[in-house]
């Protein structure tokens, strides 16, 4: 058997070999070959897999795409002039769109324009979808024609022979359109039957041009794709991902622009960053999340592919009016992270080639996917720095020393609470910073060298070890400051220019101090007691200043994730009773106060008493709406401003501030210490801090700021005072009804629209003393007794205006009146009060309700209370 007798074995011989299920065939045959006639099949396999080659160098090729376009040109050209038509257009079909679609040029140095037709419409569109030629002699008669082409070019459309193309799967690949056959002559069958000669040839042409631009296409599409993965997943920085993003879509797609918009859940917005002007820079830009393209797309979750993006009612083109850019084309894709939540959106603009593709899309979901992966690891990490930042203030900003450690006890961190506790000097002679400089001293060493407390050491370890917790109450601290880099004998801890160096009690001799904050030195040669070579030998007592602390200590094991230990915390609680106190009774109270509570003991305030005090509530009128216009500094500013002239006002009255809340002020006056006439100091307290406001509202005016408007509730009774809390946190504050009913009596005020509003409790103890007038018996919420209440005036040293004398005179008879049930006579008092004063509300409210009974009497049981029904 010879080759050449067994062409048509070898013709199929390569299509064999890719079919698994018969190559236990192909190689019975190859093993019956002779020598001669295997070289012989060798040869043609290799010239067939040349062949393989070559068109794998074609799909890598970048310009096959153009190649392609050119043999597509040529044949049109070839048909036109075989046919002897005016016009020749060869439309591709495009099922993923459902369109057809041709490139035209005038001639070689023009770029090609697209042109896209609907796949069911006009007559290329009915050849495609019947798959059966039309000649049509006379295109203005014929009902598929739209002359609206021949009208805006000016062209005129006699006659069109339409014959679709087939593959050799028998499926339409293309429509050729000859238009205006030469001499005026319609298309005969001649023509059809001419054209039908090659056109199984040319369907094959297009088809192996098709197969091969889209494998070209993935091809690009597959490298690129694992380029930007490539990419994307070396940076953890979110910036320069979101740039590697950018750039990476905008190669992968061939496209113009490329934007990657993460979205903000917090504002609703989509947000970027572009180059600026100088392309070094990136600027910040923030939409809303529901508008535009990318909008749709983030609040949809669904793609967008958008051929002509001005016939889309979604795209805003007033960005090309300004810039002088025409966006043709928009392919906006959604970016989900792992959690399947969206977390952004790609938008690319304008492909150099056409229109995005189907294929295009299924791309750009692939690489969605990657770079929502990298984003959410920019953005986990990103966090983990901002987490770390923030256990870092958080450590830096807590007043408890804090120490932590690794395994072996060697200080990993410390905060400036820590360093201060342990008497380093944060600030040197020159002025400048020392707390790098401790740190850098202490990182590294072990922590029961730095801090002297008995049995540190062994707490420490054991909580490692086994993860045991340990709270020690009332340890002594001991250190001591020595001048760093001076002689002993030459030693003055009172000079500025010294910076001083650290040192704890030699524990096997007290009289002498180690300094611990120096590292040891090869050329050190111990002290004088032969311990371990230090920088500095022991120093005398008298040459240290010594400072002595109260602490408690809890030392536990730090834990990572899996729950083992990774490390110690020191936590060290500066108890030191003198500061404690002081520090704490300061803020409630003034410093005489404050030494006589302090001269009863330290545990004074830790027991409860039962006390008869008086308790004033304040409160800002209209708050929110005051200070929604400024920001926090201004807000600050405000409330430090406001309160400093109020607590001034309690303090000069022997009053103690309780506690600040928001923009209310509680103060006591009758406790810690006992004020004998603490209602009338109460009260004095009240009309100095209206006078006061009216002062500061005076200021406000002329810096052409609004007024504030104050409320403020007095009741007294019996109270428990002490400290609530424990050694550990001071606290000191007082509880019970009376403390409760001032709260409701400031919230009071706005109901009666007056400033300070007293219960009958406090009226009945300094009555003799002040200018009042009884404003109603009110049953505040949450109580079942009814108590009397009353808008203080002014106290009595400073005389009524004959005005204000005769408006409480109508309004105490009405009030009279009322309560008898005599509620025409109620109503002529208040109406005459009324004139008097148009704007009192306590006037209108009773007024209101007298006409109200006048008409409907209150049943026989009332006895005038009011129940408030909000707090």
């Amino acid at each position: 058997m010879t080759l050449s007798h067994n062409g048509s074995f070898l013709a199929t011989m390569l299509a064999q070999l890719t079919q698994v299920n018969r190559t236990h065939t192909l190689i019975q045959r190859v093993n019956s070959y002779s020598v001669s006639e295997f070289v012989c099949l060798l040869d043609f396999i290799t010239a067939e897999f040349q062949q393989f080659l070559r068109a794998i160098e074609l799909i890598n090729n970048e310009a096959l795409e153009a190649m392609l376009e050119r043999i597509l040109e040529a044949i049109t050209l070839k048909i036109g002039q075989i046919l002897q038509a005016d016009r020749t257009t060869i439309f591709l079909v495009d099922q993923e769109k459902g369109q057809l679609w041709s490139k035209n040029s005038a001639d070689e140095s023009e770029k090609p324009t697209e042109i896209r037709l609907p796949l069911n419409s006009g007559i290329a569109g009915h050849v495609a979808t019947k798959g059966e030629y039309l000649n049509i002699p006379d295109a203005y008669n014929h009902p598929l024609f739209n002359p609206d082409f021949d009208k805006q070019t000016g062209y005129h459309t006699r006659n069109i022979l339409c014959m679709p193309i087939f593959s050799s799967k028998n499926q339409v690949v293309a429509v050729v359109q000859l238009s205006n056959k030469a001499g005026n002559l319609p298309f005969d069958s001649d023509d059809v039957a001419q054209f039908q000669d090659f056109a199984a040839k040319i369907g094959i042409i297009l088809e192996s041009c098709r197969s091969f631009y889209v494998a070209a296409r993935n091809q690009r599409g597959a490298s690129a794709l694992l380029k930007a993965t490539q990419t994307l997943g070396q940076s953890l920085d979110l910036e320069t991902t979101l740039r590697a993003v950018m750039d990476q879509a905008r190669n992968l797609m061939q496209a113009d622009r490329s934007t990657l918009f993460l979205l903000t859940k917090e504002t609703n917005e989509l947000w970027t960053k572009v180059a600026a002007a100088d392309g070094r820079t990136l600027i910040e830009i923030r939409i809303p999340a529901n508008r535009g393209i990318a909008g749709y797309v983030a609040s949809t979750g669904q793609p967008l592919n958008i051929t002509d993006a001005y016939k889309d009612p979604r795209f805003d083109p007033s960005t090309d009016k300004k810039t002088g850019y025409v966006t043709r084309n928009i392919l906006c894709l959604p970016v989900f992270n792992s959690g399947n939540e969206l977390i952004g959106v790609t938008q690319l603009i304008n492909k150099h080639q056409g229109s995005f593709t189907g294929s295009d899309e299924e791309f750009m979901r692939a690489f969605n996917i990657q770079a929502g992966i990298a984003l959410e690891n920019a953005k986990l990490f990103e966090n983990v720095l901002l987490e770390k930042q923030y256990q870092k203030d958080i450590l830096q900003s807590l007043s408890d020393a804090v120490i932590s450690t690794d395994m072996e006890g060697k200080i990993v961190t410390i905060n400036d609470a820590a360093l201060e506790l342990l008497g380093c000097p944060l600030q040197a002679a020159s002025g400048k910073s020392n707390k790098l400089l401790w740190k850098e001293k202490l990182m590294g060493r072990l922590v029961w060298e730095v801090v002297p407390i008995e049995n540190l050491q062994m707490r420490l370890q054991d909580a490692v070890k086994t993860g045991a917790k340990h709270y020690v109450p009332e340890q002594n601290l001991t250190v001591g400051l020595y001048p760093e880099g001076q002689p002993i004998s030459e030693t003055n801890l009172d000079d500025p220019n010294q910076n001083p160096i650290l040192a704890i009690r030699d524990r096997e001799a007290p009289d002498f101090f180690i300094p611990w904050n120096e590292k040891h030195t090869s050329e050190d040669t111990g002290n004088s007691r032969g311990g371990s070579p230090l920088s500095y030998p022991p120093i005398p007592k008298a040459k240290i200043r010594e400072i002595e602390r109260s602490i408690n200590l809890t030392v536990n094991p730090l834990t990572n994730p899996e729950g083992g230990a990774r490390g110690g915390l020191v936590v060290l609680e500066d108890i030191s009773q003198e500061k404690r106190m002081k520090s704490t009774l300061y803020r409630y109270m003034t410093p005489n106060v404050a030494e006589r509570v302090m001269a009863q003991g330290d545990d004074a305030l830790m027991v409860g008493e039962r006390k008869e005090v008086t308790i004033l509530f304040s409160d800002i009128r209209g708050y929110t709406t005051l200070t929604e216009n400024l920001g926090a500094a201004e807000v600050v500013s405000l409330l430090n401003q406001y309160f400093e002239t109020m607590v001034e006002a309690v303090f000069n009255h022997e009053g103690t501030l309780d506690k600040f809340i928001g923009d209310a002020l509680m103060a006591v006056f009758g406790a810690p210490l006992p004020l004998e006439n603490h209602g009338w100091m109460a009260v004095r307290a009240a009309l100095d801090m209206r006078r006061r406001l009216a002062v500061f509202n005076d200021r406000r005016v002329m810096a052409n700021q609004p007024k504030i408007k104050i409320g403020i509730g007095i009741s007294s009774g019996e109270v428990v005072s002490g400290n609530i809390g424990s050694h550990k946190r001071m606290d000191y504050t007082v509880i019970g009804d009376g403390v409760n009913l001032s709260s409701r009596l400031e919230s009071v005020t706005k109901e009666y629209g007056c400033d300070i509003v007293l219960s009958e409790f406090t009226y009945n103890l300094c009555s003799d003393r002040i200018w009042v007038r009884e404003l109603d018996k009110i049953r505040v919420k949450g109580k079942h007794e009814a108590v009397k209440i009353y808008q203080l005036i002014n106290d009595r040293r400073v005389p009524l205006d004959a005005v204000t004398e005769q408006f409480i005179s109508h309004y105490n008879a009405g009030r009279s009146a009322y309560l008898d049930r005599n509620f025409k006579q109620a109503i002529q008092h208040f109406m005459a009060a009324q004139q008097l004063d148009s704007q009192d509300i306590a006037t209108a409210i009773h007024l209101e309700r007298a006409t109200k009974f006048l008409e409907e009497p209150p049943p026989e049981n009332w006895n005038g209370v009011h129940a408030m029904t909000t707090k």
